[in-house]
C-alpha cells in the first residue's frame, strides 16, 4: 500500500495536469459508471491529500474520494506538455515511474505512468478493468483496482476527514498537538499507534519502522507512557522525513553518511542504493547500521515490524 507521500505526490500530479480542465469521465469497467456519470463533463478545480486518500474536487460541487488500497494504481498518459512539475520531480514528463515501499516486495508503484508523446491522439483502448478514466485536453489517467473509488459531496468529504488523525504533510496548527493528545489516551503500543489512521494519517510500514529507529523508541512502548516531549519529536520526525519522501519520490530514512563511498559531506543531489536508504526497514537478520546488533522481525497487527532490540530498549 502506498504511503502518504505518494499520494501527495498524485494529489500535485493532478493538479499540476488537469487542474482548471474540463474533463470527459467514464468508467470503462462499468463499476463507477453513476458516479462517472455525476462527474463528467465538469471542470476539476483542484487536488488535494490527506493520509492516504485522495480528493479531486470538481467545480459544481462534488468530488472524487479514491484510496488505493493494496492493489489500486494510476495510469498517466498525453502529449509532450501533459507533464507533472512538482509530483514526479521538477519538472519530469509524466513518463517516468515512482516506486514505494510495502511489504508485498516489488509491487506496482502507485502512480505508474505512461510515457508523453508528442504524437498524442486522444487515449488508447482501455486495458484490463479500469475502474474510472479521466480525460482532459492533453492527456488521461485511469485507475484501477482502487479499495475506494466514489463521487461525494463536499459534507459526505468532510466526514471521511473527521474520522482520520492529523495528517503530518499538512502540519497545520494544532495537529502536533492532537497528535500527542491521541497518544497520551492510548495504552496501545506506538508500533499500533503510528498504524492508526485516527491517531496519524497517512504513516504506513516504512514510515513506521523507520520513525521508531531514528527516535529510538520501543515499538512496544505504550502510548501513555511516552512523554509528551518525545510525542512532539516524533511528530516532527515524521513531519520532515514524510516531506522528503514528498520531494524524493522515495523512501529514504539514512542521511547521506550512511551511503556507501559518498563520505560525510554528501548531499541530497545523489540518492542512495536502495538497500542504503533504511535503518531496519527489510533489513532483519542483518547488523543495525549503528550497533551491530542483528535487526528483528515481528509481526503486530498482521503487519511485519523491524527494529533493533539493542538500540530501541528504552
Amino acid at each position: 500500500m502506498p504511503e502518504g507521500h505518494s499520494v501527495h505526490r498524485l494529489a500535485r500530479q493532478f493538479g499540476d495536469v488537469f487542474a482548471g480542465e474540463k474533463l470527459t469521465v467514464a468508467s470503462p469497467q462499468g463499476r463507477f459508471a453513476p458516479g462517472a456519470a455525476l462527474l463528467d463533463g465538469h471542470v476539476m478545480t483542484s487536488a488535494t491529500a490527506h493520509g492516504k486518500h485522495l480528493f479531486l474536487e470538481f467545480e459544481h460541487g462534488l468530488l472524487l474520494h479514491v484510496h488505493l488500497g493494496l492493489y489500486g494504481a494510476w495510469n498517466f498518459g498525453g502529449d509532450a506538455s501533459f507533464r507533472g512539475a512538482s509530483s514526479i520531480g521538477a519538472p519530469r514528463k509524466v513518463g517516468e515511474r515512482e516506486l514505494y515501499d510495502d511489504d508485498g516486495g516489488a509491487a506496482e508503484p502507485a502512480d505508474v505512468v505512461a510515457a508523453a508523446s508528442s504524437a498524442y491522439a486522444g487515449p488508447p483502448e482501455p486495458v484490463g478493468a479500469v475502474r474510472v478514466r479521466l480525460v482532459g485536453r492533453h492527456g488521461w489517467a485511469d485507475l484501477r483496482g482502487a479499495t475506494t473509488c466514489e463521487a461525494i459531496t463536499e459534507a459526505e468529504a468532510a466526514s471521511v476527514l473527521a474520522r482520520l488523525g492529523p495528517d503530518p504533510l499538512r502540519n497545520r496548527p494544532g495537529d502536533r498537538d492532537a497528535f500527542t493528545a491521541a497518544v497520551a489516551a492510548k495504552r496501545t503500543p506506538l508500533a499500533g499507534l503510528l498504524m492508526d489512521q485516527k491517531v496519524i494519517a497517512g504513516v504506513g510500514n516504512v514510515y513506521r519502522a523507520e520513525l521508531l529507529f531514528r527516535q529510538r523508541l520501543n515499538p512496544w512502548l505504550p502510548g501513555v507512557e511516552l512523554s509528551s516531549a518525545a510525542a512532539r519529536r516524533l511528530w516532527d520526525d515524521t513531519a520532515a522525513m514524510m516531506s522528503d519522501g514528498v520531494r524524493d519520490g522515495r523512501i529514504i530514512t539514512t542521511p547521506p553518511r550512511y551511503w556507501n563511498g559518498t563520505g560525510a559531506g554528501a548531499s541530497r543531489l545523489v540518492l542512495p542504493a536502495p538497500e542504503e536508504s533504511h535503518f531496519v526497514y527489510r533489513r532483519h537478520g542483518l547488523d543495525c547500521r549503528d550497533c551491530g546488533t542483528p535487526v528483528a522481525l515481528t509481526e503486530l497487527g498482521a503487519r511485519k515490524l523491524y527494529w533493533c532490540p539493542q538500540c530501541q530498549q528504552a
